[in-house]
């Protein structure tokens, strides 16, 4: 329980940052702490949405059915792009809500 809470707060740190620089425009101005919010929303929704387009078609491997979080066998590269991608349209949804300006 604790090592999923580590993995998740880090990756999300992680994938928001990486969301960020991703996202067009000047996209500084939103607090660290929504920026890791963003980097999890990536997280999960990325890969639920890698999931239900590729992954499902995936057959057993090492020992194991694949799952929504472990589709392949090592790292699984397309689906971290996927969660970096809907890191940074959250990291666009976000600024634009949040309406603040660097002026």
């Amino acid at each position: 329980m604790i090592g999923t809470i580590l993995v998740t707060l880090i990756g999300g740190v992680v994938i928001g940052l990486l969301g960020k620089w991703l996202a067009p425009g000047d996209k500084d101005n939103i607090p660290l702490w929504l920026t890791v919010v963003c980097g999890i929303v990536g997280m999960i929704v990325g890969s639920l949405l890698y999931w239900v387009i590729f992954g499902q078609n995936n057959a057993a491997f090492d020992g194991h059915k694949a799952t929504w979080d472990n589709a392949t066998n090592g790292v699984d590269w397309w689906r971290h792009i996927w969660q970096v991608v809907v890191a940074a349209v959250a990291v666009v949804v976000a600024s634009g809500i949040t309406g603040k300006s660097k002026a």
